[in-house]
């Protein structure tokens, strides 16, 4: 799928779907394996940390309600630790992975065995790094199939390929990321974007390779789609042929065709297409989608839809793929996501009016901070409800975990803004500084929250993909400008929102999502465009235990990792 490490093959431990079979409630076991190793791209020889020699890394499998066991081996030069997006863990948020959050760092030269608990998750996922910069080489699928006895809620498609969309950058991740906050100043743009590892033919060096997918004719096709690009929503097309949308997030949704697909980074989304146009070569394209004032490099990466037995060239003429800045375009395809009725997904749970016990109004907002040691004498900086996250060195979960461990962080995280102002209106004379802290939300086991996130227009504004961990979420509303308490509520749709763990909130608009708070932990929000996140754009939520060791945090593994000043 991906590209592999110079001079060497990559044995992964992947399965083809027909020899996948699913048993109840099963046990899976993989090996990854960390280490630094060369790629050519750009004409250029780049040293990255990824795993088992391949980028992007080797595909996990398994079955809906099965276990998986990874056992991860640092052997390469840094830290990191691995988080499994969108998968809830019931009880488990030992295994979730976020760095000072959930757990220290996996240090080189050490392994850690994470126990990954799929509960109602089917369809497509990911796993990747939750350190740093790191998850931008450090990536992969986690493919959920139907349980024993369970079908799609479609027709079962022919074949299925996995489709990741990237950022590349001519140097290792954890270094830029690095060399921004030491600066204070933004990081540099991607040098090109990727499609599983391929930079396609655009780029005008001839090292570089296209993706091809051979298809054979009259054939369906199941595309599990992943956005693991650092800080670029992607528009996705392939050209001449229709998708039709049956999942996001490992949740189906009421199926519906487009010319093209928007997802952000953190997606998910598993696509159906159909080989029906005449034999011959297609383009499938990606380009990023912005609605910022500062938007990404505008590159279109190239990978090839291609007939077996099919002659001829490729024009790229032919590509049809929303323009970067086309907000119509991804207004349409969102509006368009509802939650499928099937009896493939859990039953719908929103809560509701009445059920509501926590609300939090959450402006996003891009800011600056002080600092003695930048060029500039600030940084930029990024916050939630203005107060600017700061990481600890012991992470929070052992800290909550362990009462006697005191001072990592405070209760206090502010459920409203500080200051109301005109979020999506002129700014001037607001004062850009945020306040910073490791605050956190404690909510009681059950609760009904409600959370509304208000894009803002400081900074350079536009849209936010906000992921939060241990859940899926309702997205029950949105709108256009300053959310209003009083009427907006109104429009809301309780009746098949879509189920899923990373939102997409536009800019100069908001969103509204909803959950019952039933899985006790420490669980991470934070924006998917990473310079965000490293930022600051984060939150955590902690959910305290229930009545009962059903509705309680599982006890931790024997062997965590020990946080460096711990």
């Amino acid at each position: 799928m991906g590209l592999v490490k110079q001079g060497s093959v990559f044995l992964g431990v992947l399965f083809l779907t027909t020899l996948f079979l699913c048993c109840a409630a099963d046990v899976q076991y993989y090996e990854l394996f960390m280490r630094e190793a060369n790629f050519t791209q750009l004409c250029n020889v780049t040293t990255l940390l990824v795993a088992n020699d391949s980028y992007p890394g080797p595909e996990i499998r398994a079955c809906r309600g099965d276990t998986i066991f990874v056992n991860v081996h640092n052997q390469g030069n840094y830290s990191f630790t691995i988080h499994w997006h969108g998968v809830k863990q019931p009880r488990n948020p030992w295994s979730d992975g976020p760095e000072f959050i959930t757990q220290c760092p996996i240090q080189p030269g050490a392994n850690f065995t994470y126990e990954v608990i799929l509960s109602d998750e089917i369809g497509t996922l990911w796993w990747h790094a939750h350190s740093d910069w790191s998850r931008g080489s450090i990536h992969g699928p986690l493919v959920i199939l139907p349980a024993e006895n369970e079908t799609y809620p479609f027709p079962t498609p022919d074949y299925e390929q996995t489709i990741i969309l990237q950022s590349w950058f001519n140097r290792d991740y954890k270094q830029i990321i690095d060399q921004t906050l030491a600066s204070g100043f933004l990081p540099p743009e991607p040098d090109s974007y990727a499609i599983n590892g391929h930079l396609g033919d655009t780029t005008g060096c001839p090292n570089d390779t296209l993706f091809r997918m051979q298809v054979h004719y009259g054939s369906t096709y199941l595309l599990r789609i992943v956005n693991a690009a650092m800080n670029e929503e992607k528009f996705f097309s392939i050209t001449n042929h229709t998708l039709t949308v049956v999942a996001r997030d490992a949740s189906y949704v009421r199926m519906f065709t487009s010319d093209y697909i928007l997802i952000s980074p953190g997606q998910t989304m598993d696509v159906l297409v159909v080989a029906n146009q005449n034999v011959g070569q297609y383009y499938m394209a990606t380009r990023p989608y912005s609605d910022s004032s500062n938007p990404p490099v505008d590159f279109i990466t190239t990978g090839v839809f291609e007939y077996i037995y099919s002659e001829g060239g490729l024009n790229a003429s032919l590509i049809t793929i929303p323009a970067e800045n086309d907000a119509n375009a991804a207004s349409n395809f969102t509006s368009q996501l509802r939650r499928a009725n099937v009896t493939q997904n859990p039953p719908l749970d929103v809560p509701a009016d009445d059920e509501i016990n926590t609300r939090v109004y959450m402006a996003i907002a891009g800011n600056t901070l002080p600092c003695n040691t930048c060029v500039a004498g600030f940084r930029f900086a990024a916050s939630l409800n203005n107060v600017s996250f700061v990481f600890p060195r012991i992470d929070i979960l052992q800290a909550y975990y362990n009462m006697s461990i005191t001072g990592v962080f405070t209760e206090d995280f502010p459920l409203n803004p500080p200051e109301f102002y005109n979020f999506t209106g002129d700014l001037t004379g607001l004062n850009p500084m945020a306040s910073t802290g490791t605050r956190v939300v404690m909510l009681n086991y059950g609760d009904g929250v409600e959370i509304v996130l208000q894009a803002t227009q400081t900074g350079p504004g536009g849209s936010h993909p906000i992921h939060l961990h241990g859940f899926s979420f309702y997205m029950v509303g949105s709108g256009t400008g300053n959310f209003n308490n009083r009427t907006d509520p109104s429009t809301y749709n309780l009746v098949d929102p879509p189920h899923i763990n990373t939102v997409h909130v536009p800019g100069r608009s908001w969103v509204a999502v909803r959950f019952f708070a039933n899985n006790p932990g420490v669980w991470f929000m934070h924006c998917h465009f990473d310079r965000h996140a490293s930022f600051g754009m984060d939150a955590v939520f902690i959910v305290r235990n229930g009545t009962t060791t059903e509705t309680s945090i599982l006890p931790p593994p024997p062997a965590m990792p020990t946080c460096p000043s711990s």
